[in-house]
C-alpha cells in the first residue's frame, strides 16, 4: 500500500526557514520516499531546489544555501498518479502577473481528468502527469488574474476539485494551507519557539523543529500564515466529514496527535478490541514490524499473553511495495524481515499486522515464521479486509489485485498459509475510532463521492485516464 504524500509550509521571519523545511519533512519521511522538493520565496524571488529519493538524499547543505527568504513550502512525494519523475516531484510553481504562485499537494483528485480537458480546451499548457499541476492552473486562473484574492481563488478551487487534498500554497500575499470539504487528508498549524508559524501533515513533525500544535484545520477550511500569527477562514465544508481511516490504522507516525488522540494509543485499542473479536490459542504474540508493533501489543495485552519480538526489520531496505512486480515484493520482504527463531521454536504465535492488501507480505512472513520453528501461526489484522481500491490519494491496487475482494475471509487465510486467520470487524473499527467521519471506502465500498469515473473503477492507466 502506497502511503500519501508530506506536506509542509513556514512564515518564519528572521530564520532559516529551508532547513526549518528540511527537518520537518525529514520527519515525515514516512509519508514520501520517491522524491522531495523545497521552494523558498524571498519577497522577490522563488528559489526551488527538488530531486528524487529520500530527504536525506537529495538535499545537502549546499543547496540548501541557495534557498533564501522567511516563506517556505515542502513536499515529499509518493506517486498515486503521475509517474516517478523529478518533472512530477513537487513543489511546483508558476509566475504570474501577481508574482509566483506554487504548490505542494496531498492527495488525488477523482475528476482530474475532466478538470484536465477543461484546461487543454483553454489552451493552457501542462507538463507534468500529476493531479498538482492541474490545481495550481486552476488556482493561476480562478477570479481572474488580477482581480481574484487569494481567498477567492482558493474557494472557487474548492468548487471545482472533488478528491482528497491538503495543499500549502506560496500566494502573492504569503503562505496558505488547504483541506478539501471532505477533510480526507490531515493538515495542522505549529506555532515555532522563538517565532513564526509551520504548517505540517502530522503534528509529529513539529518536535523536530521546536513547535507546538496550536490549530487542526477542520475539512473545508483554509489557514494563512502571517508574519505574526495566522488567519483560519471558513471554505466549502462537506455534508459530512471523511477522514481517510487509514491515517489512525497505518499511515501516521505513532507520535502524531489527531483531534487529540495519539495514533499510538487508538492502534493500541484496535489491538485490544481485535483481541476481543478474534481471540486466537497462542503462547505469543508478535507483530509486523512497525506499523503492526501497536495493534500487536494492545492485541497482547487484552488477551493475556506475552508479546515478543519475533521479526527484526532491516530498517534500510526500502517498503516493501516500492517495487512494481510480484516477484520483486517477496524478494523485498525476504531482505526486509528476518525471523528470531530462539523466540519462535514449538510456539503457537500471533502474529499481528495493521492490514493485508495483496497478500504477498503475509504469506511470505508466515513462511518465514514456520521455516523458523513456530508451530502454528494465527494470523491477525488490525482493521476489516480491504475490498474495494482507494481513488482519493492511496494507491492500493485495483480490484482485482485485492486479496480479500470477493470477501471469502477463510480462503485469504488458507492461501497465506496461515492456521487460522481474523479482521477487526467494522462495529469494532467504529467502536474505536468512531462511527462519524472516517472514510471507509475501502472496506464497504461506499464512497464520499457520488461518481466515481469509470476509467478509475477498472484502473486505468494515468495516460487513458487524463486523455
Amino acid at each position: 500500500m502506497r502511503e500519501s504524500c508530506g506536506v509542509v509550509a513556514f512564515n518564519a521571519p528572521g530564520r532559516d526557514v529551508s532547513r526549518l523545511a528540511f527537518f520537518a519533512l525529514y520527519a515525515l519521511q514516512h509519508r514520501g520516499q520517491e522524491g522531495a522538493g523545497i521552494l523558498t520565496f524571498d519577497g522577490a524571488t522563488a528559489h526551488l531546489h527538488k530531486g528524487l529519493g529520500l530527504v536525506s538524499q537529495v538535499f545537502t547543505e549546499e543547496n540548501l544555501e541557495t534557498l533564501p527568504g522567511h516563506l517556505a513550502i515542502g513536499h515529499n512525494r509518493y506517486s498515486t498518479t503521475g509517474r516517478v519523475s523529478l518533472r512530477n516531484t513537487q513543489p511546483h510553481v508558476v509566475e504570474t502577473i501577481d508574482g509566483p504562485i506554487a504548490i505542494a499537494h496531498n492527495g488525488n483528485l477523482v475528476n482530474g481528468a475532466e478538470l484536465r480537458r477543461r484546461l487543454l480546451e483553454r489552451g493552457v499548457g501542462l507538463s507534468t502527469s500529476s493531479d498538482t499541476e492541474i490545481l495550481l492552473q486552476l488556482l493561476a486562473g480562478a477570479g481572474g488574474a488580477v482581480t481574484g484574492t487569494s481567498l477567492d481563488r482558493l474557494r472557487t478551487v474548492q468548487q471545482m476539485a472533488e478528491g482528497a487534498y491538503a495543499l500549502t500554497l506560496l500566494l502573492p500575499d504569503g503562505i496558505w494551507g488547504m483541506r478539501d470539504p471532505w477533510g480526507l487528508r490531515p493538515l495542522v498549524v505549529g506555532r515555532l519557539d522563538g517565532g513564526g508559524h509551520v504548517l505540517a501533515s502530522e503534528s509529529c513533525a513539529f518536535a523536530a523543529i521546536g513547535a507546538k500544535t496550536v490549530h487542526e484545520l477542520a475539512p473545508g477550511q483554509l489557514v494563512r500564515l502571517v508574519d505574526d500569527g495566522y488567519e483560519v477562514h471558513e471554505g466549502h465544508a462537506a455534508p459530512r466529514a471523511a477522514f481517510c481511516t487509514f491515517e489512525e490504522i497505518y499511515f501516521a507516525r505513532p507520535d502524531t496527535v489527531f483531534s487529540g488522540r495519539l495514533v499510538h494509543s487508538a492502534r493500541q485499542e484496535l489491538g485490544a478490541q481485535l483481541a476481543r473479536e478474534q481471540p486466537a490459542p497462542v503462547d505469543v504474540v508478535l507483530a509486523v514490524p512497525d506499523s503492526g508493533t501497536p495493534h500487536a501489543i494492545g492485541y497482547a495485552r487484552e488477551l493475556g499473553v506475552p508479546f515478543t519480538e519475533g521479526l527484526i526489520k532491516n530498517r534500510y531496505i526500502g517498503r516493501t511495495f516500492i517495487e512494481p512486480t510480484p516477484d520483486l515484493r517477496r524478494d523485498r520482504v525476504a531482505m526486509k524481515f528476518n525471523p528470531l527463531p530462539g523466540n519462535l521454536e514449538g510456539q503457537r504465535v500471533a502474529l499481528v499486522d495493521d492490514s493485508i492488501v495483496r497478500g504477498t507480505t503475509a504469506s511470505r512472513l508466515v513462511t518465514l515464521l514456520r521455516e523458523a520453528g513456530a508451530a502454528e501461526v494465527h494470523l491477525r489484522v488490525a482493521c476489516p479486509a480491504i475490498m474495494h481500491p482507494c481513488f482519493m490519494g492511496v494507491d492500493m491496487a485495483s480490484r482485482d489485485e485485492l486479496i480479500a475482494a470477493d470477501g471469502n475471509l477463510d480462503a485469504v487465510g488458507a492461501s497465506v498459509g496461515a492456521d487460522s486467520i481474523g479482521y477487526l470487524s467494522l462495529a469494532g473499527l467504529e467502536a474505536v475510532l468512531g462511527d462519524h467521519g472516517y472514510c471507509n471506502a475501502c472496506f464497504t465500498g461506499s464512497y464520499p463521492f457520488a461518481e466515481i469515473p469509470v476509467a478509475l473503477r477498472n484502473g486505468a492507466p494515468v495516460a487513458e485516464v487524463v486523455l
